[in-house]
């Protein structure tokens, strides 16, 4: 479940309010839930101690963002296995938060949630595995998400994370009224993950021996995401499936990356032309940053005092 939280009134130091919903998070964190907790932008004010990066989610080519549920000083994301104690730890989090209010809320559920390769995968509402394209090992994604000292970030951002969330409905009945073959060459893979060129999914295809696109389409939602295969894009996912019912369903998209030009924001604008823009429709989200571990940030991101 994500809660997207504002504070009710503007503050020169928001680092105490910051700091008590980071201490009820905490509390609400228990051994079958856990809590994460990123910053917005309008967080921080025209502060320097602000992220490079971060900034309002803008709107790309496609979208239509409801102003209702996009944006947000602070992400809480609460996630467990069991929906109730998700909710109990949100109303946990939720009803000690006096200067907040809730800007948004989203639940999500992860069909046929587990783990193969050392990847986690899920189905996702047209059908398909989705998590392939993420790393196997804790290393690689280490080297894709982690901010490193040497990107020009505040020092207290080292260790972090740039988070970005969209929330996509899915067209399912119109999708549904097409081939599986059809829907295989939107996606660029067989439903199970299989490559369309005959590649197993645990490994990569060779696009340069299909420079025509006649075993996977050009504007296949794969191909364009990752044009280079042994050169992925350096962001990591974790999605999440919503039904919100009266046809509101879809994809709650969540990645991680230590830079956002270099990871969402370039596989975005290359999925501008893909034929899978005609299924799905972004209409909330935002982009946030996931500090390092541990509570050492705060007075230095949200601080009063001098940078």
């Amino acid at each position: 479940m994500l809660l997207v939280l504002d504070l009710k009134r503007p503050t020169a130091d928001p680092a105490e309010p910051v700091k008590q919903l980071l201490q009820q998070a905490q509390t609400a964190w228990g051994g079958e839930t856990e809590v994460g907790l990123a910053l917005g932008a309008r967080i921080f004010g025209t502060s320097p101690r602000k992220p490079r990066q971060l900034t309002t989610m803008p709107t790309f080519r496609g979208d239509l963002l409801d102003p209702q549920q996009v944006h947000g000083d602070v992400l809480v994301q609460v996630t467990g296995a069991s929906p109730a104690k998700v909710e109990e730890a949100a109303q946990g989090v939720l009803g000690t938060a006096s200067v907040w209010q809730l800007r948004w809320r989203i639940s999500g559920f992860r069909t046929d949630n587990r783990i193969e390769g050392g990847r986690g995968l899920m189905r996702n509402p047209f059908h398909f595995t989705d998590g392939f394209g993420n790393p196997d090992s804790d290393r690689e994604v280490w080297d894709r998400t982690i901010v490193r000292a040497d990107q020009g970030e505040p020092a207290w951002a080292v260790g972090g994370s740039y988070q970005v969330v969209r929330v996509i409905k899915f067209a399912t009945e119109l999708w549904d009224k097409d081939s599986v073959d059809l829907q295989e060459r939107i996606v660029g893979r067989h439903r199970d993950g299989r490559w369309l060129d005959g590649t197993p999914s645990g490994e990569q295809p060779n696009y340069r021996a299909d420079a025509q696109g006649k075993l996977t389409p050009l504007d296949s939602h794969v191909r364009l995401a990752a044009p280079d295969r042994r050169n992925p894009p350096p962001m990591v996912r974790r999605s999440y499936n919503y039904d919100r019912g009266d046809g509101d369903s879809g994809l709650i998209f969540s990645s991680f990356q230590r830079d956002l030009a270099g990871g969402f924001e370039a596989v975005q604008k290359r999925l501008e032309s893909e034929a899978l823009a005609s299924y799905v429709l972004t209409i909330g989200g935002g982009y946030f940053f996931a500090p390092p571990p541990g509570g050492a940030w705060l007075g230095l991101a949200l601080g009063s005092g001098p940078v």
